[in-house]
């Protein structure tokens, strides 16, 4: 993308930062955030931040393209205050994407969730039947069908991407994260301290990790190509938590063994595994994930050495 005026929601956060920061070399960059879970010290100067909510009147929609990433992202979030997930979720979508419309943008990307697959072991597809267990999943489902509305009823490039376990370490953008980072930061956050990684349950759930930097250009690719739909966004490749405790544990050059515990979590809404088809935007974009997990586990260790 080039010369283009890009919203980016959600922009100080994890995801939301690395797009903005690649985007803004070449691009006019809005970033805003209700910091939340963003902070923006994630973002270059060269991004116009603004601290905003989704449900805010008046956003900066006057734009070319938004990239709609602001969401409460994890099953706690959404259990402790099921209205407010679903305000800022659902609401929050419908509200960011009708004053786009209104302002003449008929480029949307936005965050959806491989979530709303379950536990499945083999690569799953677009169009397989999804189910909801949980409100997190409600509000990105409910996204998709307001999403499909909009590019029926206005004729928009709508375009979901449901993510498969996005990661990057606590040196790009995912300390402030904390609790709500993803395993592989804090993971190899513990081991180099010297700490015992927990894991739920036996460790044998697995994850398709998908590196932040083949997120983000798949989120170009697909407003570049006007996509819409939903698409997957992950590597095919899965690993589980004891695997990837060994891989992180040879990275680091340390010998800890994981701490077991008991999962938090309900059986009937926990995903055990997860592992994406990525061949219909292989197909319409030419997407195809370039960073291995041995070359993205490399780069998340190499701070610490």
């Amino acid at each position: 993308m080039q010369n283009e005026r890009i919203l980016i929601t959600g922009g100080a956060g994890f995801i939301g930062s690395n797009l903005a920061n690649r985007l803004a070399a070449d691009n006019d960059v809005i970033a805003i955030d209700d910091e939340y879970l963003g902070t923006p010290e994630n973002l270059d100067r060269s991004v116009d931040y603004r601290q905003r909510s989704v449900l805010d009147d008046d956003l900066p929609t006057d734009v070319d393209v938004v990239f709609h990433l602001a969401a409460l992202s994890s099953y706690a979030m959404h259990e402790d205050d099921p209205t407010a997930g679903a305000r800022v979720n659902v609401e929050g979508f419908v509200n960011t994407v009708d004053q786009a419309r209104q302002d003449g943008c008929e480029t949307i990307v936005y965050a959806s969730t491989s979530s709303i697959y379950g536990s499945q072991t083999e690569p799953s597809p677009e169009d397989m039947p999804v189910t909801v267990n949980t409100g997190y999943e409600a509000s990105k489902l409910a996204r998709e069908r307001y999403a499909e509305y909009f590019a029926n009823h206005y004729d928009m490039n709508v375009a979901g991407m449901r993510f498969f376990s996005v990661y990057q370490g606590y040196d790009g953008a995912e300390e402030h994260k904390g609790e709500y980072a993803n395993v592989i930061a804090q993971f190899a956050d513990d081991l180099s301290s010297g700490d015992s990684p927990v894991l739920y349950g036996d460790g044998s759930q697995t994850r398709d990790f998908t590196h932040v930097d083949d997120i983000v250009r798949g989120l170009e690719l697909a407003a570049d190509h006007e996509l819409t739909g939903v698409y997957n966004l992950g590597t095919g490749d899965a690993y589980s938590f004891n695997e990837l405790v060994d891989l992180l544990n040879d990275e680091l050059g340390t010998d800890i063994d994981p701490e077991y515990v008991e999962n938090p979590i309900p059986d009937d809404v926990y995903v055990h595994d997860t592992c994406a088809d990525s061949s219909k935007i292989r197909e319409q974009a030419g997407w195809e994930p370039q960073i291995s997990l041995a070359e993205g586990l490399e780069r998340v260790c190499r701070p610490y050495r």
